[in-house]
């Protein structure tokens, strides 16, 4: 059958949007585009290409981005160290908006009609990937089957796909599988036993660190090289974005870095609780506020981090691409030509601890800031210093 119209999804060959495939299949009667971004998921190819044609599905897409992705929207956001909620690293939240993006120019370019996403009804994923269609593709139709069908929960959703023959893949245990994205900053994990707060995470669902108590006895030391306020080597060795990320995700999963369970705000106003590993990302983080604190004036740190809050909320909340994010971009970015140098690092057992700084930058004064007597700073300053203040009491 020649289908007329065209959809582009985002389609990752698991369960969620292998079901979506086949319900747009049967609800609009249009040929469906299959669209991955190889953002450094854990990716298994043939399956995406076995599934998809098993499902129909003649036009396949699977674009490698992981250098675009921690280059142009990863590094941006470590230079603003940015948290949410004083924790997460916005490891799914900076994915959405690139893939919306490529979304978008590939439904412009075969002129499908409509893109189609999986997330569900009650994240925020929906609106990261919304605002980014608008942004790119306002007058493109927007397709949010979870919003639209009558597959009301995972149990629905499984028995439609056993009825359609879409296979239903298991956890560890088993049993159908927590709700979990991941890509070449981290991994997140929902659902399941993690609904009760009460729960501890049960070990099993982590998958690219290993837990504090089990690392090694060893210490193992880091060197991470900066230019321009971005991370471009590893122990002296100069690597691309992407494989600097996935080299400092070995390094620091293997000695129990990058942890965070957190119960969260969600954009659309409940609370939700996800279990993160972000363990490259924790090690660039502390990495950059130290290279930072021997490079950079003190009121643009400070400026820095008075912005730092909103900057994480507008990520979170998927306005990536808008006018306020840019603008505190800049604010971000403005003097990260001062951010070169080397910082070294000790991993052990979970914990960071920051070895040594090595900067040609005159940020730092040990004239200036030494207990033996010199000449370089008038102390008789600092009493009218004082005085001043006094006056603002």
């Amino acid at each position: 059958m020649k289908f007329k119209k065209r959809i582009v999804l985002a389609y990752s060959g698991g369960l969620d949007t292998s079901v979506i495939l086949k319900w747009l299949q049967e609800n609009y009667h249009a040929e469906v585009i299959a669209y991955t971004a190889d953002i450094g998921q854990k990716l298994n190819k043939k399956e995406i290409y076995k599934n998809a044609k098993k499902l129909g599905v003649k036009k396949i897409i699977i674009e490698d981005l992981k250098n675009i992705f921690v280059k142009d929207y990863v590094f941006p956001m470590i230079r603003g160290h940015a948290l949410y909620e004083g924790v997460y690293l916005l490891g799914t939240s900076i994915a959405r908006p690139l893939i919306a993006k490529r979304q978008i120019l590939i439904a412009k370019k075969i002129k499908a009609f409509a893109v189609s996403h999986g997330s569900t009804g009650k994240g925020n994923d929906q609106v990261r990937f919304e605002l980014g269609y608008h942004y790119f593709g306002p007058r493109i139709k927007v397709i949010a089957p979870w919003r639209e069908w009558k597959l009301n929960s995972r149990t629905d959703l499984i028995n439609y796909a056993k009825k359609n023959n879409i296979s239903v893949p298991q956890d560890k245990k088993g049993a159908p599988p927590f709700s979990v994205d991941d890509n070449l900053f981290h991994t997140s994990t929902e659902g399941k036993i993690l609904e009760n707060p009460k729960k501890p995470a049960p070990e099993f669902i982590f998958v690219r660190s290993i837990s504090p108590e089990k690392s090694p006895n060893k210490k193992t030391f880091v060197n991470i090289g900066f230019k321009n306020g971005d991370p471009i080597s590893v122990n002296g060795k100069n690597l691309s974005p992407g494989n600097l990320l996935k080299k400092l995700n070995i390094i620091a999963g293997k000695n129990g870095i990058g942890r965070v369970d957190l119960v969260e705000n969600r954009f659309i106003g409940i609370k939700s609780r996800g279990v993160y590993e972000t363990p490259g990302g924790t090690v660039l983080m502390i990495a950059h506020r130290a290279i930072e604190s021997v490079t950079l004036d003190k009121k643009t740190m400070h400026k820095k981090d008075q912005v730092m809050s909103r900057y994480a909320e507008l990520i979170y909340n998927g306005y990536w691409y808008s006018k306020e994010r840019y603008k505190i971009q800049k604010i971000i970015d403005l003097k990260k030509k001062k951010v070169n140098g080397l910082i070294k690092l000790k991993l052990y057992k979970g914990n960071i601890t920051i070895v040594s700084r090595q900067t040609k930058s005159r940020a730092y004064s040990i004239k200036k800031v030494s207990f033996e007597e010199n000449k370089t700073f008038n102390k008789s300053n600092v009493e009218r210093f004082i005085n001043f203040h006094k006056k603002k009491l």
